[in-house]
Formats: C-alpha cells, structure tokens, sequence
C-alpha cells in the first residue's frame, strides 16, 4: 500500500474525525484512520505515537473552528456570554461522538484554552471574580457538555420521553406530564432556556443583576 510522501496534523485528525463521525468513538483506532488514509498501520506510527494522540488532534480540529473573538464589547454580558457559548455548541455539536475526548484532552486544546479566556474576561468584566468566576465557568462547560449529548443521545423528541409520556398518570402524575410538555420543546428551547436559568442565577440576588442593573 503506497505511503504519502508527509502528512499534516490537520489531515490526521481530519481523517480520525471522519472515522468517528462514521463509525462512532469505538471505531477509533490507528488501524482504522491508515485505512481512511490508504497507508498502513505501521506507516501512521511515522506520525503519532497512538490512539491518545490521535485523539488530542481530533479535538484540536475541531475546537480550534470555534472563533474566540470577544463578541461586542457594547453588548450586555449576558448577550456576549451567549454569543460565545453558542459558538462552542455549533462547532462541537457537528460532531457529538467526540464529546468525550473534548471532556478528556480539554487542558490540552487551544482551542478550549482560548475560548475560555474569553469567556473569563467578559465574566471578569461584568464583575464576577474569584470563586464565582471559577465557578461560573464550569457551570457553562457542563451546560454545554450535558446539553450537546442529551441532544444527541436522549433528545426531548426521542422514544425515551414518548415512554415516560405514556407512563401510568396515577403512580406518575408529574413524570408523564412534564414528558407530555418536553415533547413540544425543540434542542434550541432547550438549550437556550437551560443556558439563560443559569445565567438568571449568575445575574441574581447575590450577583450581577442588582438593582439599576440594564444589562439583562
């Protein structure tokens, strides 16, 4: 099988993502990305040393199509917060299977390292600061995380909620009514709602949103 004479970073992991997205994150391996390359296995160890690199390049690919521009500096920082969460959710969104490499290799990514100090610094400007700051920000990380896989491996529409929605309404009143609700809502309400109830309760009482306060 002819090897190619070099290969690039981003032809690797544009080839490692092309396997997932096709096969799912169990169909990662180095054998599997030399085929979608047309060389052999040992040929790919030219370029990586294993699978864990690999997938460090995956997530580099895709993270790093994430623009990490500050959004507006006249927008209200609810907005700008928004603008840069639904940016992170459009890029990783395209390829859900490969969540959980972001969750693994995220210390490792530019990308993520970048979009976080953007996120940090509009936080840090609206007046968050130390250990809400911390805080602040893995809420958004697992907001994003948790909505992109529900979205994709338990959606509001999906067979789960039909059952629960069928379910006995005298041994589940509330289940099988809030089942009957979830089945209207599409991912963008969900998303979207879930991320403004958190950022209500970063903007709350003991927040950013005092009173005077017109950046909501």
């Amino acid at each position: 099988m002819p090897r190619p004479r070099s290969l690039a970073p981003d032809q690797l992991a544009s080839a490692a993502l092309a396997v997932i997205d096709r096969e799912g994150l169990t169909g990662l391996s180095m054998r599997a990305v030399a085929k979608e390359l047309g060389m052999s296995t040992m040929g790919l160890y030219r370029y990586v040393r294993d699978r864990e690199e690999l997938e460090r390049l995956v997530v580099e690919l895709v993270l790093g199509a994430v623009d990490t521009e500050p959004p507006d500096p006249a927008a209200a920082w609810r907005e700008r917060i928004t603008v840069m969460v639904r940016r992170m959710r459009d890029a990783v969104g395209a390829h859900p299977a490969v969540v959980p490499l972001i969750i693994a290799h995220r210390h490792h990514s530019l990308g993520v390292l970048r979009w976080s100090e953007t996120v940090l610094v509009v936080l840090g400007e609206a007046g968050v600061e130390g250990e809400r700051r911390v805080v602040a920000l893995r809420a958004l990380l697992s907001h994003l995380i948790g909505a992109i896989q529900l979205e994709h491996l338990g959606p509001l529409a999906g067979p789960g909620t039909v059952a629960i929605s069928e379910l006995s309404r005298a041994d589940f009143p509330h289940m099988s009514e809030t089942a009957r609700t979830a089945r209207t809502i599409d991912a963008d309400r969900e998303f979207l709602g879930g991320l403004g109830m958190l950022l209500d309760g970063l903007g709350g009482p003991d927040g950013l949103d005092g009173p005077g306060d017109t950046s909501r």
